[in-house]
Protein backbone atom coordinates (compact mmCIF):
# COMPACT_ATOMS: atom_id res chain seq x y z
CA UNK A 1 0.00 0.00 0.00
CA UNK A 2 1.28 3.66 -1.11
CA UNK A 3 2.19 6.11 1.95
CA UNK A 4 -0.21 8.16 0.77
CA UNK A 5 -4.18 7.04 1.08
CA UNK A 6 -5.74 10.50 -0.64
CA UNK A 7 -7.35 9.22 -4.49
CA UNK A 8 -8.22 11.44 -7.25
CA UNK A 9 -11.93 12.79 -6.91
CA UNK A 10 -14.22 14.33 -8.35
CA UNK A 11 -17.50 15.26 -7.18
CA UNK A 12 -20.33 16.21 -9.79
CA UNK A 13 -22.26 19.77 -8.97
CA UNK A 14 -23.96 18.97 -5.57
CA UNK A 15 -22.49 15.53 -4.78
CA UNK A 16 -20.23 14.75 -1.85
CA UNK A 17 -17.66 11.46 -1.72
CA UNK A 18 -16.04 10.97 0.77
CA UNK A 19 -13.76 7.50 1.45
CA UNK A 20 -12.15 6.60 5.03
CA UNK A 21 -8.51 7.33 4.78
CA UNK A 22 -7.36 5.38 8.19
CA UNK A 23 -8.68 3.52 10.77
CA UNK A 24 -7.44 2.82 14.05
CA UNK A 25 -8.80 2.30 17.80
CA UNK A 26 -7.60 5.35 18.19
CA UNK A 27 -8.78 7.94 15.03
CA UNK A 28 -10.69 7.81 12.03
CA UNK A 29 -9.53 10.10 9.29
CA UNK A 30 -11.97 10.57 6.45
CA UNK A 31 -11.69 13.00 3.30
CA UNK A 32 -14.73 15.07 1.69
CA UNK A 33 -15.05 16.26 -1.80
CA UNK A 34 -17.65 18.81 -2.28
CA UNK A 35 -18.76 19.67 -5.63
CA UNK A 36 -19.78 22.87 -6.03
CA UNK A 37 -22.71 23.98 -3.86
CA UNK A 38 -22.29 20.62 -2.06
CA UNK A 39 -23.08 20.75 1.54
CA UNK A 40 -21.97 18.08 4.77
CA UNK A 41 -25.11 19.02 7.32
CA UNK A 42 -24.02 20.29 10.69
CA UNK A 43 -23.70 17.48 13.38
CA UNK A 44 -22.53 16.63 16.44
CA UNK A 45 -20.00 13.89 17.98
CA UNK A 46 -20.92 14.08 21.78
CA UNK A 47 -17.46 11.77 22.26
CA UNK A 48 -14.82 13.22 19.73
CA UNK A 49 -13.41 16.28 18.49
CA UNK A 50 -13.50 16.74 15.02
CA UNK A 51 -10.43 18.76 13.43
CA UNK A 52 -10.82 19.42 9.15
CA UNK A 53 -7.69 20.44 6.82
CA UNK A 54 -8.95 21.97 4.37
CA UNK A 55 -6.94 20.72 1.13
CA UNK A 56 -7.91 22.77 -1.94
CA UNK A 57 -10.36 25.40 -2.62
CA UNK A 58 -12.57 27.79 -0.66
CA UNK A 59 -15.17 26.33 1.66
CA UNK A 60 -17.43 27.84 4.52
CA UNK A 61 -17.53 25.98 8.11
CA UNK A 62 -20.08 26.35 10.10
CA UNK A 63 -19.82 26.15 14.10
CA UNK A 64 -23.16 26.10 15.77
CA UNK A 65 -24.69 29.66 14.33
CA UNK A 66 -20.91 30.79 13.54
CA UNK A 67 -20.06 30.31 9.52
CA UNK A 68 -16.86 31.51 8.08
CA UNK A 69 -14.46 30.93 5.06
CA UNK A 70 -11.62 29.00 5.10
CA UNK A 71 -9.36 29.22 1.67
CA UNK A 72 -6.67 25.76 1.82
CA UNK A 73 -4.69 25.39 3.01
CA UNK A 74 -6.45 25.67 6.65
CA UNK A 75 -7.40 23.97 9.33
CA UNK A 76 -10.43 24.24 12.05
CA UNK A 77 -10.85 22.56 15.36
CA UNK A 78 -14.64 21.08 15.93
CA UNK A 79 -14.50 20.54 19.61
CA UNK A 80 -16.48 17.80 21.24
CA UNK A 81 -20.36 18.42 21.44
CA UNK A 82 -20.03 21.31 18.92
CA UNK A 83 -22.09 21.19 15.94
CA UNK A 84 -19.86 21.26 12.87
CA UNK A 85 -20.45 21.21 8.96
CA UNK A 86 -19.39 22.75 5.97
CA UNK A 87 -20.80 24.28 2.86
CA UNK A 88 -18.81 25.07 -0.94
CA UNK A 89 -20.44 28.15 -2.08
CA UNK A 90 -17.85 28.11 -5.00
CA UNK A 91 -17.87 27.12 -8.26
CA UNK A 92 -14.76 24.61 -8.15
CA UNK A 93 -14.13 21.45 -5.92
CA UNK A 94 -13.23 21.27 -2.74
CA UNK A 95 -11.16 18.66 -1.09
CA UNK A 96 -11.09 18.73 2.96
CA UNK A 97 -10.10 16.03 5.69
CA UNK A 98 -11.89 15.15 9.11
CA UNK A 99 -10.45 13.53 11.69
CA UNK A 100 -12.25 12.24 14.51
CA UNK A 101 -10.75 10.97 18.06
CA UNK A 102 -10.62 9.61 19.90
CA UNK A 103 -12.81 7.31 18.26
CA UNK A 104 -16.68 7.16 20.04
CA UNK A 105 -17.14 4.06 21.93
Amino acid sequence: MPLDRLSDLDPDAGEVIDEELAVSDDVLVKVFALGPGAELDPHVHDDASNVFHVLTGTVTVVQDDTEETITAPGVVFNERGQSHGARNGTDDVVILTASLCPLPG
